[in-house]
């Protein structure tokens, strides 16, 4: 069956995250440009050289997990299940009267399940191998997000998880695009999910020198394409898309958001962190995603930046759109959601792709907030500090991850 026979649409969304925990909040809180950073409050930060991150605030699993359900799931589980939930919801999917085999979910996370790992290692130092918990490898395995999904809502088609750091979650959503093309689903729940607000986590990315150390200014420490960047803040949270054929959708009446029109993906075979300073993996990516979409680059209006405020990156992306769009990268609107939601690792890619769907849907583009210095060499037009209304109806949104994988999702209006 080819690519064309089988358009895909995004139906639903699910969202938890540092800037609220659904769909309409997060949307609320992105175009207000409002910072999701504050003080670290789920561990004593005394000791660690950055002590701020972008954390989900007031998350509840009632109404969907009971307490013994969430108890031997992880926070990135608890999370990825929860935005599926709403997801299904917004997409209005009855389960009930659907085929549930031709049905599957790929959620990714770039480390998973970090917090039990951690918990757990203290257990096995501090009181013995016998204390270490049974459940402590399934809670703490990558693909378990994908796999309680599946258990929790019976949905028994393709199953699995994407890895690849920054990139997972948007991986994932281009993989499943490619299983329901292939016919091998007819509606997927793909997105990404990550908990890594942890000890070693801040630690770990902090030694490396990736985390900005604006203590005393959180709020204004991620400032994507601005001079005075010095590091990503690190997030946390999950989005879950729901995509499923156009016939699919229309025999059930579901009023689509946007449609996923192509996915690009390319390896930098570069550097274990740092990204091609020429932009040579990005944009390979973003030129097979605009070729999958059969789009030219003046019909992009919109692209949404990987754009993680760290000196390196972002002019590095900013080469890679303009070998990509060329003339029309002048006149594109680029901005970077990490500014208000940090970095959300492995879920980064998914929660972007959500915020496309509503840009599309909503004729809305969010801003880049704390760009009051542009960088030179970032020169183009990051829709700085305020949201701008405008009609949008073709937009990519890039993810890249250490190691050097590269991904672009391209997205076209439906209406």
């Amino acid at each position: 069956m080819s690519h064309e026979s089988r358009r895909v649409f995004v139906t639903g969304t699910g969202v938890i995250s540092p800037l609220g925990n659904d769909t309409e909040r997060f949307w609320e809180q992105l175009v207000a440009g409002r910072s999701g950073a504050g003080p670290i409050t789920r561990f004593d930060v005394s000791q660690h050289d950055v002590k701020f991150a972008c954390e989900v605030r007031d998350f509840s699993f009632e109404g969907v997990l009971d307490r013994k359900e969430a108890k031997r799931m992880d926070r990135f589980t608890q999370y990825a299940v929860v935005a599926a939930h709403q997801a299904i919801r917004s997409a209005g999917l009855d389960l009930e009267r659907m085929n549930r085999e031709r049905a599957g979910v790929l959620i990714g996370s770039g480390i998973g399940g970090m917090e039990t790992f951690e918990e757990q290692h203290t257990n096995l130092l501090q009181k013995g191998p016998g204390r270490v918990s049974p459940f402590f490898i399934p809670m703490m395995i990558v693909d378990m997000a994908a796999g309680q999904i599946s258990i929790q809502f019976g949905l028994k088609g393709p199953n699995f998880a994407t890895v690849s750091a920054c990139a997972s979650g948007a991986h994932a959503i281009g993989e499943a695009l490619r299983l329901i093309q292939a016919g091998d689903a007819d509606v997927m729940l793909a997105g990404g999910s990550e908990a890594t607000i942890t000890p070693m986590a801040v630690a770990g990315f902090s030694n490396a020198r990736a985390l900005s150390t604006r203590n005393d200014d959180p709020i204004r420490a991620s400032r994507p394409f601005d001079k005075e960047r010095d590091g990503f803040v690190i997030g946390e949270g999950a989005a879950v898309l729901v995509l499923e054929t156009e016939e699919h959708a229309r025999a059930r009446g579901a009023r689509p958001l946007c449609e996923l029109a192509g996915y690009g993906a390319s390896g930098d075979a570069y550097h274990m962190t740092a990204p091609c300073v020429d932009g040579d993996g990005a944009a390979r990516a973003m030129a097979r995603a605009l070729a999958d979409a059969h789009l030219l680059p003046s019909d992009v209006q919109y692209v949404n930046a990987h754009g993680t405020s760290t000196p390196a990156g972002d002019p590095a992306e900013v080469t890679a759109i303009k070998r990509t769009l060329g003339d029309a990268a002048r006149s594109t609107m680029v901005s970077s959601t990490k500014s208000m939601t940090g970095h959300l690792l492995g879920a980064a890619g998914a929660l972007e792709a959500v915020v496309c769907a509503l840009t599309l849907s909503r004729g809305i583009v969010p801003p880049t907030i704390n760009l009051e210095h542009p960088d030179p060499q970032c020169d183009l037009d990051f829709v700085p500090i305020q949201a701008r209304a405008k009609r949008v109806t073709a937009a990519l949104s890039n993810s890249f991850g250490f190691g050097g994988h590269n991904v672009t999702l391209a997205f076209r209006a439906t209406g």
